[in-house]
C-alpha cells in the first residue's frame, strides 16, 4: 500500500526510484497513469489535473496521450512487426494519419538502430532488441512524461548495456523521466535526484551525492550496503 508519495517533477527532470523489491515503486508508476487505478489522491500533469477517486474515462485517456509507459517484460504485441508496435498508438491512441505514423515509426527505428528489423515479429528479436522496439514505441508518442518500470530486469546481462545506452540518448533530449531500476550506477549517472523507497513509502530523496555517499537514513544505509 502506497502512502505519502508526494513528488513533484520539473519538465526535463530524471527522476531515478530505488528500493527493495515488494515496496511498491512500479505500482507507484503504474498508478500515475491507471494501469493500477489509485483509491485517492490528485495527478497534475501541465494543465491537467485529475482527481484519482472520480476520475472519469475521458481524464484516464487524457492522461495516457501525455504519458509513455516501458515495462520490464516489453508487452509488445507478438501478431505485429517492430513497425506496427510503434505505429499501433499512433493510431489507435493520438488519432494520428496512417501514412505518418508509418513515417514517424521509421525515424524512431532509425534512432534506435533497428531500421533492418523493422519487419520483424518480437519473436525473432533480441531481449534487448525488444526493449528497444518498446522504448521507440514510448519516443514516438513525444510524451510529457516517460516511465520506465525497471526496463532491463528481464534482460540477459549481455543486453542491458544497449538499452542503458538508448535511455541516456532519450535523456539527453532532455526529456522527462520516472525511472524505477536496479542498476545503481546507472541511477547514479542519469539522475537529477535520487528517491528511495521502502514499506510503501518515500524514505529520503536528493542528488545522486547525496543518496549514494552520504545517505541520511539508517534504512537507505542498509540497502545500499546489500545491492553493492
Amino acid at each position: 500500500m502506497l502512502n505519502g508519495i508526494d513528488l513533484s517533477i520539473a519538465p526535463g527532470e530524471r527522476i531515478v526510484v530505488i528500493g527493495p523489491s515488494g515496496t511498491g515503486k512500479s505500482t507507484r508508476l503504474r498508478c500515475l497513469n491507471f494501469l493500477d487505478r489509485p483509491e485517492a489522491g490528485t495527478i497534475r500533469l501541465g494543465d491537467l489535473t485529475v482527481d484519482a477517486a472520480r476520475a472519469s474515462k475521458a481524464q484516464i485517456l487524457a492522461l495516457r496521450r501525455r504519458t509513455a509507459f516501458v515495462f520490464q517484460n516489453y508487452a509488445l504485441f507478438a501478431n505485429k512487426t517492430a513497425r506496427e508496435n510503434i505505429t499501433e498508438a499512433l493510431v489507435t491512441v493520438q488519432k494520428k494519419p496512417r501514412a505518418e505514423a508509418e513515417a514517424r515509426a521509421a525515424t524512431i527505428l532509425s534512432e534506435i538502430g533497428l531500421s533492418e528489423k523493422a519487419d520483424s515479429y518480437p519473436a525473432a528479436l533480441s531481449g534487448g532488441q525488444q526493449q528497444r522496439v518498446g522504448i521507440g514505441r514510448a519516443m514516438a508518442l513525444d510524451a510529457q512524461l516517460m516511465l520506465f518500470d525497471e526496463p532491463t530486469s528481464a534482460l540477459d546481462p549481455e543486453w542491458v548495456g544497449e538499452v542503458l545506452d538508448l535511455m541516456r540518448r532519450v535523456a539527453e533530449q532532455h526529456q522527462t523521466m520516472l525511472i524505477v531500476t536496479h542498476e545503481m550506477q546507472f541511477a547514479r549517472e542519469i539522475a537529477h535526484r535520487v528517491i528511495f523507497m521502502e514499506g510503501g513509502r518515500i524514505v529520503e530523496q536528493g542528488p545522486p551525492s547525496q543518496i549514494f555517499d552520504d545517505p541520511q537514513d539508517a534504512r537507505t544505509k542498509s540497502f545500499l550496503r546489500r545491492v553493492r
